[in-house]
Order: structure tokens, then C-alpha cells, then sequence
């Protein structure tokens, strides 16, 4: 193309000097060639900017400059990069290291084009460098994210596993505070594919108000807020079960004690034998319970006695995943890295489910400890013994608030005006005063052995909160004292960041605590993933 240019720029600039000089000027002549010269080259250029401009083009010339290959190289590692799920600040990084490298290297081409072979080294050279660039993050590229979606099932959770377990190292985010986590890179990782991935199956059977009908209020109300929203829910949700990855049994253990429990019987074998004829209904009338044995099966459960409707259906027992909030190690229903610890939410007005939410700040928190309620339990009467009826002016324990005392100041501006909020397990292991706690910015001092605590298996509990064994409660306040100011601070703080873990939204908002509970259910049955189960 230049040769084709150069020609007949040459054979106008003859023209052009003969009609000048061998003949009588003709000026407008003259001037009509100049303007069809001036237009031909401004014509040229613009070809010659589109045609380099083309990421594909092929390469005619073996003497094409390097800086016009370089830009075009630039250019796809900037689109490569962008398009992948690294974080921002990770991707700028990289661009800009790269983008330094290329262009150090145009800077070296003038240099280089006076020799061929080197000049084509430096291009191989440069193609080596890009190669590497676009391979920087192989987990995270679109096309291998898109083929995971692709693939069955079981063989899509056996590759997320291994995604998760070669999760790029991550220090911060923008979204999530990297110190409330025991692994922040590794979960994520594993957010970020369950958001790609994740499909559950809700089974339509059962009648109401066992089934479907979720319970919104009282502090019950996790089981009912997740069903809901679960139901509701478009993107996590299908209604083809051969695509699902997990498959949501959806009743209510609090409605199913209203409904079916005789009072005073004190005889939980109806709620068992109900739970085991759903089950064998489910496992009858469809294919995948029995594919799996009911592995890959959940439900969730708040009330007290979740565990033990469970007990009249043996593969229930022992392979669903169960989210519930009485947690307990010690009854043999819970199993600690299959099963999920349900926060235990208590929700007053369902249609503002966020109400009151927030605390004084640290100086305007004169009251050490705090814990109003009932005596029930083995923990409570000890609490009372030590640090009840007055005893210490820092240690403000009661049964129930007093009349007098909640006239000055409510439960509510009590958590909000303490440094520590006692919370000890009652009839069970759970207690909503934890999650209250953590609304009201208010470090929990959490008292219940063989209790694993809410989404533990990401969340580090002990950078917001304190627990204490049962056995030193008479030693509560001198541990509490012990706490430096500094890390106090510290831990009041990330009760402020660990709080939007814990928030039920109408709508859901990423790692909200509708998510939060999906993501551990989906986090612990890749945990039992085993490539053999391909």
C-alpha cells in the first residue's frame, strides 16, 4: 500500500512540476490539483488509521511498525482484564502494570527497527508478555465461569470446590470487611459462584399453614422470613429440578408445633411421624431424594424443637443439610460442618423488620454488662446468683426489666446504652439477644456451651464478640474488665460492620442475612462434595 502511494504521489509531483515549469502557468489548474492532492492524503490517512485500528487484521507486511502491533495488543489486554470478576482495585493494578510494560516497549521500538531480526525477536518477545497477562486468572476468566454453568449438577459444585480452593488471595473489599472473616478470599470465592451457579428446586407439595406459609413475626420469625424470600426469590430459584443443585423442603417447625402439638402432652411424636410421611411422600412421588439419600436436600428451621422433628426419618436425620437455630452439639442432630447455625431474629413489626436499628456511640455507653429476661435454662439462675438484685452498679442483671427501671430507661435504650450485652442460651442453645446485640451496636457476651455459633464456618466471632464458658460466669466481670479499651474499640467497630450480615431487607441485598443463610447452606454442601460423586 505505501509502495502504491509513493507511486503516484511521484507521478502527480511530475505532472505537476511539468505543467509548472515546462509550460505557462495555469493557475486555476494549479490550484485544483493542489486541493485533490490535499484531499487524496487526508483520505489516505484515515484508511490507514482504520486499518491499523482493527483488533484481527492480518498481517501483510513483515515490516509493520511494532508500535502499531503493541497498541493493538494493549488494547486486548485491557479487554481481558476488564471483563473478568477480579476485583477493581486488583484489575487497575494489573492494567496499569501492563500497560507500563507495553508501553516502555514502544518507547524501545524506533531502536529496534533499524534491525529486522530483532525487531522480531521483541515481537515475540511482547507476545510472550501478553500470553502471560491474559493468563494471570485462570478461575476468574468469563468463558471458564460460563462453562460451570453449563455443566451438570454435580460435576458443576465439584469444579466451584475446586475453584474455592484455589481462591485468589484477597485483602480487601469494598463491600465486605475483610476482619470479621476467618478467610475472606475464600468465601468470596465461594459468594461469587454461588451467585453464578446456585440453582434450588422448592417442592410445591404439602398444604398450608405447615407448608408455605411463613411465620413473619417473634423470634421465630428467621424460618419464615427465609421461606419467604426464598419463594419469592428469581435468580436462585428454577423449576426445573434436573438444574438444581440443592432442593428446599419449605415448612415451618413453629407452625407445625402450633398445628400439631397436643399442650401439656409434652410428646413431640406426632411432629416427627408428620415430618417422616412428607418426606416419604416427596421421596415416592419424585426421583431425587433417593438419587442422593436426601444429601442434597435442606430445610430451615428456627423454633426449639426443629431438631426433633427430624428424629422419625433416619437419611433425614443424618444427610439433610438442617439451618437451625438450636445449634446444639451436644443432642447428636447437629453435625458441625454439614449443617448451618440459623441466626435466631426477633422481628416485632414485620413491615419494618429494620426498626430501631443503631446505638449510642462508645462514650455514651456508661452501663459495663446488660441482660434483662426470663430464668429459665440452666445458665440464667447462675447469671442471677452472681450478678443479680443489684449487686454491682456496672453489672445491670435482672429477671425482666423492673417497671421503675423501664420507665426511665427501655430494654431497647438499655442494649443501645451498654458496652456489653449478656447473652445467655435459655431452654436451648440460641438467643436473640445475640443478633439484637449486633443491631444495636452493642459487643455480645455470648454464654451457651456446645453452641456453634451463626456462620461460623466465614465468620470469625471472636474479632466481634466475647464467649464465656458457663462455668465462669462468677468470674464474668473480671474478664470483661480485662478487655483492653483499644480492642474493645476494635471489636465495636466490626459489630458496626458484621451488622449488615445480619439484617432481613424486603428485598434481599447481597450478603444480607437472606443470602448469608443460602451461602452457607451452599458452602457446606460443597464440603461434601467428593469427585467420586460424579
Amino acid at each position: 500500500m505505501k509502495r502504491a502511494f509513493r507511486r503516484t504521489a511521484f507521478v502527480l509531483m511530475r505532472e505537476l512540476s511539468w505543467r509548472c515549469f515546462g509550460h505557462k502557468i495555469d493557475w486555476r489548474r494549479f490550484f485544483v490539483l493542489v486541493a485533490i492532492l490535499t484531499v487524496s492524503a487526508f483520505v489516505f490517512q484515515t484508511l490507514v488509521h482504520a486499518y491499523l485500528a482493527l483488533p484481527n487484521r492480518p498481517l501483510h507486511s513483515p515490516h509493520q511498525s511494532n508500535s502499531s502491533l503493541q497498541g493493538g495488543r494493549l488494547q486486548k489486554v485491557h479487554l481481558t482484564l476488564t471483563d473478568s470478576v477480579i476485583s477493581p482495585n486488583a484489575s487497575n493494578k494489573l492494567i496499569q502494570s501492563f500497560s507500563v510494560q507495553l508501553e516502555n516497549a514502544e518507547l524501545e521500538a524506533p531502536i529496534q527497527r533499524k534491525n529486522s531480526v530483532s525487531a522480531r525477536k521483541k515481537d515475540k518477545n511482547l507476545a510472550g508478555t501478553t500470553k502471560v497477562a491474559t493468563s494471570l486468572s485462570p478461575p476468574r476468566h468469563v468463558p471458564k465461569q460460563r462453562h460451570i454453568q453449563l455443566l451438570p449438577p454435580n460435576k458443576a459444585l465439584v469444579q466451584a470446590k475446586k475453584e474455592i480452593d484455589r481462591a485468589p488471595s484477597v485483602n480487601e473489599d469494598p463491600d465486605i470487611y475483610a476482619p470479621i472473616f476467618r478467610n475472606i478470599s475464600v468465601f468470596k470465592r465461594s459468594y461469587e459462584l454461588m451467585e453464578m451457579i446456585l440453582k434450588v428446586y422448592i417442592y410445591r407439595d404439602g398444604s398450608r399453614p405447615i407448608f408455605h406459609k411463613p411465620p413473619l413475626k417473634g423470634i421465630y420469625a428467621s424460618e419464615g422470613w427465609f421461606m419467604k424470600l426464598m419463594e419469592e426469590n428469581k435468580q436462585f430459584v428454577t423449576k426445573d429440578p434436573e438444574k438444581a443443585h440443592l432442593f428446599y423442603l419449605p415448612y415451618s417447625a413453629r407452625q407445625m408445633g402450633l398445628t400439631l402439638y397436643v399442650p401439656g402432652s409434652h410428646d413431640l411424636k406426632p411432629l416427627s411421624i408428620f415430618l417422616r410421611d412428607y418426606v416419604n411422600k416427596i421421596a415416592a412421588k419424585y426421583p431425587f431424594w433417593n438419587r442422593t439419600q436426601g444429601s442434597d436436600h435442606f430445610l430451615v428451621a428456627c423454633h426449639d424443637w426443629g431438631p426433633y422433628t427430624v428424629t422419625g426419618h433416619e437419611e433425614l436425620k443424618r444427610n439433610t443439610i438442617k439451618a437451625l437455630c438450636n445449634a446444639d452439639l451436644s443432642e447428636g442432630v447437629f453435625v458441625a460442618g454439614r449443617d448451618v447455625s440459623l441466626p435466631e431474629t426477633t422481628i416485632r413489626a414485620p413491615r419494618r423488620p429494620l426498626r430501631y436499628l443503631g446505638g449510642n456511640r462508645v462514650s455514651l455507653r456508661p452501663i459495663l454488662a446488660f441482660f434483662a429476661g426470663s430464668m429459665h435454662g440452666r445458665v440464667r439462675p447462675t447469671l442471677l446468683t452472681y450478678w443479680g438484685g443489684g449487686k454491682d452498679e456496672d453489672m445491670k442483671i435482672y429477671k425482666r426489666l423492673p417497671l421503675r427501671v423501664s420507665q426511665r430507661m427501655t430494654y431497647i435504650q438499655h442494649m443501645k446504652s451498654s458496652k456489653y450485652c449478656v447473652c445467655p442460651m435459655g431452654f436451648e442453645v440460641n438467643s436473640p439477644r445475640i443478633v439484637e446485640a449486633i443491631y444495636y451496636e452493642c459487643v455480645p457476651v455470648i454464654i451457651a456451651d456446645n453452641f456453634v455459633l451463626p456462620f461460623s464456618e466465614v465468620l470469625d466471632w471472636s474479632a466481634f464478640s466475647v464467649v464465656v464458658a458457663e462455668k465462669d460466669i462468677p468470674r464474668l466481670k473480671e474478664i470483661l474488665l480485662s478487655i483492653p479499651l483499644r480492642k474493645y474499640l476494635t471489636m465495636q467497630n466490626n459489630v458496626k460492620m458484621v451488622q449488615k450480615h445480619f439484617l432481613w431487607n424486603p428485598r434481599p441485598i447481597r450478603y444480607d442475612l437472606f443470602h448469608m443463610i443460602l451461602h452457607s447452606i451452599w458452602f457446606n454442601k460443597l464440603n461434601q462434595t467428593q469427585p467420586s460423586q460424579i
